[in-house]
Parts: C-alpha cells; sequence; structure tokens
C-alpha cells in the first residue's frame, strides 16, 4: 500500500477527508469521514475514484489579505473541525455549545468504567443537554455501541429532535403508534433493538411484559431514563402499580453491571425515603443500603450523583469557587425570582345559583349512595368531585362533565371506582402521563332521560358563557390586557379541554367572520389541547409564533391544558403564566410555570398570576394551604418539594366534603369551621416542613463534591484553546459579515445582519440554516449571545449553523481565489505597524494526532485536529520563537500605514521560499501538542485505570501551514518589545 494510503493517514475523496483504516488493500480503501462515526465507513477503489493526499496547496504570495486575514482564517478553520483535538471527542462535532457546569456530569461519567449516574439538577438548568453529553461522548469514544432513551410518549419527538439535531444521533422512535410499522420491516427473529441501534422508547409502552422481555433482551448498552422519579416505587406501593411495573423494567435493565445508565430527574425525592432509596439501588446496589450521615457514604454517592439549584450555577468558575480569579467566569441569564400575583373573582348571582344547586344535588348522591354500598359510595363521590371541579373551571367544561357518564359507573367494586375516577379529577404527581388527563370527566352516574336533573344544570351552565356571566373570564381579561400592554406574551393554563377551547373562541380574532376578540387586533390566541398529537402541539405553537411575526405590537397567548405543564420548553415564545384552573397539586403549578422560567429566557422575571374564586368554597382554601406553602419552601430552599400526592388528597377531600354537608344542611358558616379540613392541614403542614427540612439536609450533604471547579477551569481552558472561546466568534461573525457586504446594526454584543447583500453563495449556505424566507426577504438576523436561541436567531457559538456557514464560506473563499464576491480571509497577509519592533512572522499552522483510545469494546483508531498559532522573529533559518500568548496577540496588530502591494508581494515570496527551515520546529511543537493531549485524556480518565492502558497519541508530519503573515515595523530601527526564545 503507498504510504499516502496508510493506516491513520488522511486523504481526499468524494469532496471530502477521511481516515484509512485497517482493513484496507493497495486496491481497496476501507474509510472513515473526518469526524465521522463507524455508521459513514465506506470502500473506494482508488483505481476507479481521484483520491490524492489530504494537504493543502502552498500558499500564494500574490494572494495578500489585510490586518483582519490571520484571524478569520484561523476561526473559521476552527469552527469547521468535527475531529478536535483534547480528551472530549465529541464536543467539536456537535450543535450545542455546553456550559462549564453542564461539563461536570461528563466529567464524572469518563472517571467511570461503567457509566452509573443520577442527574438530578433543578428544573431549566439543562439536564437534556447533560446527559446527550454524556451519551454523545461514549457513543464517539466507542465505549457504547446502542442508546436508548425511556421516555413518556409525549416526549418522544422532543428528545428525538434534541437529539439528532444537537448532538448527531438518529433514533428511531419506538412507541405504540409506531411498534408495527417498525416490526413490518424485521428479518425472521429479529428483534427491533438489533434492527435500530438508537431509539427513544416510551416508558409506558414498554412495561408491558409483552413487551419488556424483547427489550430486556436486546436492551443496549447505554439506556437513559427521563424522569426517573416516575419508575420507582415506595416499599408499600401496590405491585401492579403503573410505578411499580416501571420499576421492574428498569429493574431488570439495570441488573447488567456492564451497561451505562444515565438517570435523570429534577425531584428525586418524592418525600418516600424508600422510593429515594431505590432510586439509588438502580444506579448501583450498595447505593440502597449505605449510611448517607458518613462521610464514606456521601463520598460513595457523591461519584453517582449530581443535584444542583440555579444559585449554584447562575455564577460559576469564580473566585468564590475556590479558582484564583475570574478570566474563565461564566454567568448564566436564569431568569430572577418569579412575580407572583393572585388575583380574584366572586360569581355572578346566576353562576352563584348554579353552583349552589350542583352542590345541593351532588350531596343527595352522595348521601343517597352511602346507603347503598361501597362501590355506589365512590361512584358518587368521584361524580360529585367531577361536577364540582368542571363547574369552578368554566361553563363550557360544566356543561360537558353534566352532560357525560362518569368513568367510574361502569366500576365492579369500590377499588375499580377510585381506579378509573381518581386520574381524570385529581391533579396527582406521579400520573402514569398527562395525556388524556385533560377530558373533561363526567358526572352522570345512572341511566336517567336526557332531560333529567344533570340535564337542566347542563342547559343553565351552556347559557352562562360569556363575559357578562362567567365573571372568570371578565377577570381573566382583564389580567391579559395588563400582561400584554406590559409587553409579555403569557400562557393561560387549563384544567380541562372544553375550558380551553372556550377561552380560545372568546379571546381570538377571527378573520372569517371579522369578529374581533377582546385583547386587541394584534394579539393572536391558540389552544393547544390533549386533542393534538404531540408533535401537532409543536407545530401549533410554531404557527402561533410566526403568525404574530417580528411586528413588536404583536403579541402572543397561548390557551394550554396541561398537556404542555411537562417537558415542552415554551421559554423562546412566552414569558408569563396565568393560572385559570388551579391544580390540586402545587407540583402541577410549579411544572407549568417551568415550562417558561429556564434557561434560554429572555425577561429577567417571569410573571404569575394565579385567578381563584373569592366565593366558589374551593379555591381559596387550594391556594393557601396548598399553593402559598409550596412557593414559600421554593422561595426559602430555591427548589421544589413535592407534597406527597395523599397529603394534597387529603386537603381537597376534606374541603369537598365540607361543601357537600354544607348542601345537605344548607350551612353558610366559614370552611375554617371543618374539622376535618383541619386535621388534613395541619398534617399536611407537618409532613411538609418535614420533607422540606430532608430536603434542604441532603441538599447539603449530596452538594456536588466529586468533581472540584478548578478541574472544569482546566479542561473548559483547553476546549477553549481548541476550539476557540465566545469573543472570538463573535468578533469572526462582526468582521466576517461586514467584509462581505453585510449590513449590521447594533453596537454592543448582540446586533442584527441583513444578508442581501452578501454573495449569493454565501446567501445559498445561510438558506438551510436560518430558513428559506429569512434570506429571500432579507430579513434581519438576530445574533445572540446566549446559546439558547429561538427559531429565526443566531447563537455567537461555534456550534450554531449560521456560523458554521459563514465560516465555511470564509474558508473556501480564502482557499479558492477564484471564488466570487469578496474574501475576508487571506492565507497571506504583509502588515506594516506599530505592534512590532523587527519583522515578525505569524503562521497559522493545522496538526493532526493519532489517538488509539483503549474500550471495553476495542481500541479505537481516531484522527483529531488542531489549529495552532505560532510566530518568529527574523528569518525562518535564525528565528527566534515567541510565546503562544505573544503569538495570538498579533491578531490584534492593526496597520500604521498602508503596505504597497509590490513590496508586499516580494516580501512574502522571500518569506515563503526561507519557510522550510521552520519545520523542524513545527515538528518538536507538535510532539509537544501530542504529550498534552495525551496528559489530558489520561487526567480526565484518571480514575479509570483500565481505559487508560494502552492510550497513544502520535501527531503527523508534516503539519500543514494554512497562513503565512508578516508584520513589518513602522520604525524598523525600533527595539523588540518581546523577548522570544531563541529556535
Amino acid at each position: 500500500m503507498p504510504d499516502e494510503y496508510s493506516t491513520g493517514s488522511l486523504v481526499k475523496a468524494r469532496g471530502r477527508e477521511w481516515v484509512v483504516l485497517p482493513q484496507s488493500k493497495p486496491d481497496l480503501l476501507v474509510l472513515r469521514p473526518l469526524g465521522g462515526s463507524d455508521d459513514d465507513i465506506a470502500a473506494v477503489f482508488p483505481a476507479f475514484e481521484k483520491v490524492a493526499q489530504a494537504r493543502f496547496a502552498p500558499p500564494e504570495p500574490g494572494d495578500l489579505g489585510n490586518q483582519l486575514a490571520a484571524g478569520l482564517l484561523r476561526t473559521a478553520l476552527r469552527v469547521g473541525f468535527r475531529s478536535g483535538a483534547g480528551p472530549f471527542r465529541s464536543l467539536a462535532g456537535i450543535a450545542v455549545d455546553p456550559r462549564a457546569y453542564q461539563l461536570v456530569p461528563l466529567l464524572m461519567a469518563l472517571r467511570q468504567k461503567t457509566v452509573r449516574m443520577l442527574i438530578s439538577d433543578d428544573v431549566g438548568i439543562g439536564k437534556t443537554i447533560e446527559a446527550g453529553l454524556v451519551a454523545s461522548e461514549l457513543l464517539a469514544q466507542g465505549e457504547a455501541t446502542g442508546l436508548a432513551v425511556l421516555c413518556s410518549p409525549a416526549l418522544a419527538e422532543q428528545w428525538q429532535q434534541e437529539l439528532r439535531t444537537k448532538f448527531g444521533i438518529d433514533a428511531e422512535l419506538v412507541l405504540s403508534s409506531t411498534v408495527s410499522r417498525l416490526e413490518r420491516g424485521l428479518d425472521l427473529g429479529q428483534s427491533l433493538f438489533d434492527k435500530y441501534p438508537h431509539v427513544i422508547v416510551s416508558t409506558d409502552f414498554i412495561k408491558s411484559p409483552r413487551h419488556r422481555d424483547d427489550f430486556v433482551r436486546h436492551c443496549p448498552d447505554l439506556v437513559i431514563v427521563d424522569e426517573a422519579h416516575t419508575c420507582v416505587a415506595a416499599d408499600d406501593t401496590s405491585s401492579n402499580s403503573q410505578n411499580q411495573l416501571r420499576y421492574e423494567l428498569l429493574r431488570r435493565v439495570a441488573e447488567d453491571a456492564t451497561r451505562h445508565l444515565v438517570l435523570v430527574t429534577a425531584t428525586p425525592h418524592s418525600g418516600k425515603e424508600s422510593a429515594f432509596r431505590n432510586l439509588l439501588g438502580l444506579v448501583k446496589p450498595e447505593l440502597a443500603s449505605v449510611s448517607l450521615d458518613s462521610e464514606s457514604g456521601r463520598r460513595q454517592l457523591a461519584q453517582h450523583f449530581v443535584a444542583r439549584k440555579r444559585a449554584d450555577v447562575r455564577q460559576y468558575l469564580t473566585k468564590e469557587d475556590g479558582l484564583s480569579d475570574d478570566s474563565l467566569a461564566e454567568r448564566t441569564a436564569f431568569p430572577s425570582d418569579r412575580y407572583f400575583k393572585d388575583e380574584t373573582y366572586k360569581l355572578s348571582p346566576e353562576y352563584r345559583a348554579l353552583l349552589d344547586d350542583a352542590i345541593a344535588y351532588a350531596s343527595e348522591r352522595v348521601e343517597e349512595a352511602g346507603g347503598q354500598g361501597k362501590r355506589e359510595a365512590r361512584i358518587a363521590w368521584w361524580s360529585a368531585i367531577a361536577l364540582l371541579r368542571s363547574l369552578v373551571s368554566s361553563p363550557r367544561a360544566a356543561a360537558k362533565t353534566l352532560r357525560t357518564r362518569s368513568a367510574a359507573a361502569i366500576a365492579a367494586s369500590a377499588e375499580e371506582a377510585d381506579k378509573l375516577g381518581a386520574p381524570l379529577t385529581s391533579d396527582a404527581a406521579d400520573n402514569d402521563t398527562m395525556e388524556g388527563m385533560d377530558l373533561a370527566p363526567g358526572a352522570e352516574i345512572t341511566e336517567d332521560d336526557p332531560r333529567s336533573r344533570l340535564g337542566e344544570l347542563a342547559d343553565r351552565a351552556a347559557k352562562l358563557e360569556g363575559p357578562a356571566k362567567d365573571l372568570k373570564l371578565k377577570a381573566l381579561v382583564k389580567h391579559l390586557k395588563a400582561l400584554l400592554a406590559d409587553g409579555h406574551n403569557p400562557i393561560v393554563f387549563c384544567r380541562y379541554i372544553p375550558t380551553a377551547e372556550y377561552l380560545a373562541e372568546q379571546l381570538e380574532n377571527d378573520k372569517e367572520s371579522g369578529k374581533r376578540g377582546p385583547l386587541g387586533a394584534k394579539t393572536v390566541v391558540k389552544a393547544v389541547t390533549g386533542t393534538l398529537s404531540p408533535q401537532q402541539r409543536i407545530e401549533r405553537i410554531e404557527a402561533l409564533a410566526e403568525e404574530a411575526g417580528e411586528d413588536a405590537a404583536a403579541r402572543r397567548v397561548l390557551i394550554a391544558t396541561d398537556c404542555l405543564s411537562e417537558g415542552v420548553n415554551l421559554q423562546h415564545h412566552f414569558d408569563a403564566v396565568v393560572h385559570y384552573d388551579l391544580a390540586w397539586n402545587p407540583t402541577r403549578h410549579d411544572q407549568r410555570e417551568g415550562r417558561v422560567d429556564r434557561y434560554g429566557q429572555r425577561k429577567d422575571q417571569v410573571r404569575v398570576i394565579t385567578i381563584y374564586g373569592d366565593d366558589n368554597g374551593i379555591d381559596g382554601k387550594v391556594l393557601e394551604v396548598l399553593i402559598k406553602k409550596h412557593r414559600q419552601i421554593k422561595k426559602d430552599l430555591g427548589i421544589s418539594v413535592s407534597v406527597p400526592d395523599e397529603l394534597s388528597t387529603g386537603v381537597t377531600d376534606a374541603i369537598v366534603e365540607w361543601l357537600l354537608m354544607r348542601g345537605r344542611e344548607g350551612q353558610q358558616d366559614t370552611l375554617f369551621g371543618s374539622e376535618a379540613l383541619d386535621t388534613a392541614t395541619s398534617k399536611v403542614e407537618s409532613d411538609w416542613n418535614s420533607a422540606a427540612e430532608r430536603e434542604k439536609k441532603s441538599r447539603s450533604l449530596f452538594a456536588q463534591r466529586s468533581i472540584h471547579p478548578e478541574e472544569v477551569a482546566r479542561e473548559v481552558t483547553s476546549i477553549r484553546e481548541a476550539l476557540g472561546g465566545t469573543g472570538e466568534i463573535t468578533t469572526f461573525v462582526r468582521e466576517s459579515l461586514e467584509a462581505l457586504g453585510a449590513v449590521l446594526r447594533g453596537t454592543g454584543e448582540e446586533f442584527t445582519a441583513q444578508v442581501g447583500g452578501t454573495p449569493i453563495g454565501l446567501q445559498d449556505a445561510l438558506s438551510p440554516a436560518i430558513g428559506a424566507e429569512v434570506i429571500d426577504k432579507d430579513r434581519p438576523i438576530p445574533f445572540r449571545t446566549d446559546p439558547a436561541v429561538a427559531r429565526g436567531e443566531a447563537a455567537l457559538v461555534r456550534t450554531d449553523p449560521v456560523v458554521g456557514a459563514l465560516a465555511a464560506h470564509v474558508l473556501n473563499a480564502a482557499l479558492d481565489k477564484n471564488v466570487l464576491g469578496a474574501r475576508p480571509a487571506r492565507r497571506c497577509g504583509v502588515v506594516t505597524t506599530d505592534a512590532v519592533g523587527t519583522m515578525t512572522t505569524l503562521l497559522l499552522v493545522r496538526y493532526r494526532f493519532h489517538l488509539t483510545l483503549p474500550s471495553r469494546n476495542g481500541d479505537r483508531q481516531i484522527v483529531a485536529e488542531d489549529a495552532r498559532l505560532l510566530a518568529f522573529e527574523g528569518s525562518a533559518k535564525n528565528a527566534v520563537w515567541l510565546t503562544p500568548e505573544r503569538a495570538a496577540e498579533l491578531l490584534d496588530a492593526t496597520a500604521s500605514v498602508s503596505t504597497d502591494p509590490h513590496f508586499g508581494e516580494r516580501t512574502m515570496t522571500r518569506v515563503l521560499a526561507q519557510l522550510p527551515a521552520a519545520y523542524d520546529h513545527l515538528g518538536v511543537y507538535g510532539e509537544e501538542l501530542a504529550a498534552e493531549l495525551d496528559a489530558s485524556h489520561r487526567r480526565v480518565r484518571a480514575a479509570s485505570g483500565e481505559i487508560v492502558r494502552g492510550l497513544s497519541v502520535t501527531a503527523q508530519k508534516p503539519a500543514d501551514v494554512l497562513g503565512v503573515y508578516v508584520y513589518l515595523p513602522t520604525n524598523p530601527a525600533a527595539p523588540a518589545t518581546t523577548p522570544g526564545v531563541s529556535a
């Protein structure tokens, strides 16, 4: 085999660069794309296809650039790296720029031979990104060959999109709606988990015994479990409960000690110690019983458990974290504390009369059923709750409930009645899924004719629609107008589908009929409920944002049920939450608010308005006992502490019992006189305070301590040296776009750019990244410093698609002088400047390294890239080499006078002719970089000795000199400003 085709060498074929693999023969090359995976391996016959060494042609001395050329070319080159040098193999190839604190779980994972992690960071910190980083790194290193994500079916498509767009992992959805199609494509006896290496699986689908056994037998070697707290059960949980079925599935998955397992949840501790211990036991069996009061036990847990509040990471890598200075400090723009406002309303006389009659009816039913048997009593109980909750929600929901048969009515026993009735009428935090939970419950429990008493109540409810008699709706309109006037875009959360549809009808502008809603002509209102599939919900939200458009005066109002209260991230489009219906478990309120109060929210403060009835007998006490108490605990601790479902249910049951008693006896006395309610309130207060104290203690005991900030800082420095930092990207984007003819507006760190006047090649490259309509209509493209950007915006990070497209254009234009239009970067330049005292030459050098990375799946051969600046004073033959810091400073040198082009070309010709004398130094420097790279891999994996045995790093020679830039002193007699080191 020719030397240029030897194993590990780089070749160019089919328009891209490849690594030659060991299976290659002289007449057949087996190639893997540079930065690609084993899935992209291809075979090439050199006799039939053009294959050449992947080398740059020498720079041309006549193709000179200005003082910005070197910096732009270096950044363009580094942005294009898909296999960067450093211990993290995946970071160069993913489309996300992780925050420094998000590297902590990754560092913890790489210190384990088999990764077992429980990631329990607070809501909105970025647990999905942290889990994705671990997964992409394990796959890139060959430590894992397949991935399964277990999650709620409502979140499956979001996980699929996150993995594909941010981490380049294509995963197949395995849901009840897709499994038949997938199984039709299988060979005889083949499991779909063998056919598809990366899958996203509905936990509720796969937990059934029929599918569970196949999954366990063919499960990938890396599993991520989202919302892991719903997959464990306390020791006193029924054996056939949904949580118990999920727990049995995960227990069997975790039994394989060689399987990587990453559990993700913001609420690891539900208040039940046994459930928390069972969760830890999935990570490692010994953690289920280890003493967490001892220092050794906490150290053992700290290797696998990370749980941080926003306050812990809002400012990171500062002197307060033990670092010597704030040079690497990272400030993450989480919103400040939420602004809460509770707004009341009173029932209209007609609504008051309807509610009183409904309570009297429900009371009679419950009393009558009590004498018939336990089954009948429970059916009547759930019917009464359904009736009361729907009446408090809206006239539309009330009418629907009054005309619908109760789900519990078909129950054969009291236990079955509870199983059927509870999900639709309660707000349990551990409900299997929010799917189907926003249906209006039924209240009918007998087969009466349509003109029954319930039918009459339904007719009365239907006549109460509209703000004249529905004063709750009138109050909502008032508060929405205030929010919109203050520049907010709110989400209104309802309990039931009929309520959401009713509000949308009352508030929206109807273009066809010409009806104008009460919120203004430029306010777009849409409803998203469980009647839509998860993908349709996202599409409707995007349609709402698009219809509102870029008009600063346009406003968005989303009416939603709790089908959006978990998982879906809405911070880019909305910044306020209105609780139109109170949830009977405060955790649900926190979940709703968490959709907008998270990383990426532009508003510094998220507004939360809770609308409650002052005189309906229910809302006031729920607000006081449950909602306000939950807020106070979160404010004190900085995190949410769940109230056990049975405690919140005890409070709401006592409220309903009191209302029904009042309906029987005609009492109008205060709710506070209920002895049962007082007892339930005292118990929830006591148990909740105890849970908060335990959580406060555990957060102190289990604070992340296995990775010190200094270790993170060292790796962040290494990453920025190899791939560039935010400041470098911002400068690159500004200078490149200006040089290419874009119109930039904004003088601060953030700005907008119109690219209609740039070369057509750049516009074509940007179109798929930002959207064809933006380019065609020459809309301004907002560039943000925050990596969490909305659609139609670009982030000033190297992994953003817009930045990548711009860098590719700049690099290609620098390499090809025949490209049409402006060429901001060039491979050569001669600059006369006051920044040097003697002739100084700056080299932009691309280094490539061959790495052998041992893994439990065999050695993996990888080629990594790095771009470095080297500079010397004088001639190449007698070079005085400068420090790397001094070389980088030359990028900021400005021209003091113009350099004559003919003189510049002659100077560059002479320097290029002498340059081979510097190649020995470039080779020695490459070996030093290889040694540093070897050390960094060993450092990151220091805790797992087996992983680093056999690791090797060698530099490929010769290095590629991509750019040569000569800096001439304005006054040649001036002494050198910085002493160098003689070659």
